[in-house]
């Protein structure tokens, strides 16, 4: 019972196919604080970079609609193109920063778990309209993190404001001894550095999280034992399966290889047990090849198939043995039994012209050359 526990704890780490599963339903590892601290960096540095360009051009605007002609302001389709317009320019002025944004907000997601596209993470769940599950999630430990990160990135901007203000103390005060057009464009300039350098302090809480977020993202699909058992027999198949597979793929090879055997030119056998079937063609091929083997049923039906398309037969027990266990199906002989089989193809084709009525009849192949490290089979 304590073993059966034992594999039911979720100890192991996620297997690749876990990682794949989880993928496509959308499950990966995501900061929102990186998220945040992306769009907030890319917002304020757009602002510093492209604010006095967007400041001008809405300005000119602005002039341009409070000094209309009069036969504007009094025709209605006129102050319509007029707003189309102008609508039309402040667009095209703040571009830069929609663009800059957007492209932060889609590149700190993909920071951190990749781009991914999922329908299922987008289908309803109806789990989480859960109440009591809802209350769970509410006072559970990833609860309790973020309440502590939010804590954390408020102390932190908070202080971080704090030193501003205490650094900038003397230039805010100065501000009143300024003329108006400069006290205004030096307090944009004091409060776009500002923004900048508060954005920047939430980096220290997107360091922090993005660990914690890889950490509990690995958490949630550890695997136990028997989660792993349960994913090799679905990715495998089951043991009978897996059986029945084997068993029909031996029968597909064992078909093919009988209907290899009418183009062999000689079979060997052991004589009952062993059959070897090999193929010869001085003028296609340099050695002779395997085209079917087999014992005892097997090795019955190959001889079978020989005798109803007239091959030759010869006897040679140790040159069968020796065959069938060093060489695979449609593989050239070994060199060690080049010799024998040679005597043995040569007697077939002298038979085959003697009953052509040419030449003597040759003589059995006897004491066949087998080296003694291909004996013992």
């Amino acid at each position: 019972m304590a073993e059966q526990d034992s594999s039911q704890e979720k100890t192991e780490e996620a297997t690749p196919r876990r990682l794949e599963k989880a993928r496509e339903e959308g499950q990966v590892p995501r900061s929102r604080e990186l998220t945040t601290t992306a769009v907030l960096l890319a917002g304020t540095i757009s602002l510093v970079l492209f604010g006095g360009v967007m400041a001008n051009a809405q300005l000119e605007i602005m002039r341009l609609n409070f000094d209309l002609p009069r036969e504007v302001i009094f025709d209605p389709e006129l102050m319509f193109a007029q707003l189309g317009a102008s609508f039309k320019e402040a667009l095209l002025s703040l571009m830069p920063l929609f663009a800059v944004i957007l492209v932060a907000a889609i590149a700190g997601p993909v920071a951190l778990g990749g781009w991914l596209f999922s329908s299922k993470a987008l289908a309803p769940k109806l789990n989480r309209m859960d109440p009591i599950k809802g209350l769970g999630r509410m006072f559970s430990m990833k609860s309790l993190i973020e309440l502590v990160k939010s804590i954390g990135k408020v102390a932190i901007v908070v202080g971080v404001a704090f030193v501003l203000l205490s650094q900038m103390k003397t230039a805010l005060l100065g501000l009143s001894q300024e003329g108006l057009e400069q006290a205004i464009i030096h307090s944009l300039t004091l409060s776009l550095w500002a923004a900048v350098l508060l954005s920047a302090s939430t980096i220290v809480i997107a360091a922090m999280d993005i660990p914690f977020q890889i950490w509990d993202h690995s958490k949630k699909l550890k695997m136990s034992r028997q989660d792993i058992r349960d994913e090799m027999k679905d990715t495998e198949g089951k043991p009978e399966v897996k059986s029945k597979i084997r068993q029909m793929q031996q029968e597909m090879a064992q078909n093919r290889m009988m209907s290899a055997v009418p183009e062999a030119d000689v079979v060997i056998t052991n004589p009952t047990h062993y059959s070897i079937a090999l193929r010869y063609d001085p003028k296609t091929m340099s050695t002779p090849v395997v085209v079917a083997k087999g014992i005892d049923f097997v090795a019955m039906k190959i001889r079978e198939i020989a005798r109803e398309n007239k091959i030759e037969f010869v006897q040679a027990p140790l040159l069968a043995r020796a065959i069938y266990a060093t060489t695979d199906l449609e593989d050239e002989i070994p060199e060690g039994l080049y010799v024998a089989v040679a005597q043995v193809l040569a007697y077939v084709f002298q038979l085959r012209e003697f009953r052509k009525g040419h030449g003597e009849r040759p003589d059995y192949p006897r004491n066949l050359t087998i080296p003694p490290d291909m004996r013992k089979y």
